[in-house]
């Protein structure tokens, strides 16, 4: 399996990840103290990993 597939793998398991921790704020499963740091985390990953699947397009 080569690097870009690989990114993009891990790319969807961060977004599945975004999703379930939204559902846990809003179902109040996760204080909010401890979610926006945690999401704010999984935002910065993706943001790494969306620049580096271009990079390696190009």
């Amino acid at each position: 399996m080569n690097t870009y597939l690989n990114l993009h793998i891990a790319l969807g398991s961060l977004r599945e990840l975004d999703t379930q921790l939204i559902i846990a704020q809003r179902v109040k499963l996760v204080e909010s103290k401890l979610f926006i740091p945690i999401l704010n985390e999984v935002e910065e990953m993706q943001k790494i990993m969306v620049a580096s699947i271009n990079k390696l397009k190009t």
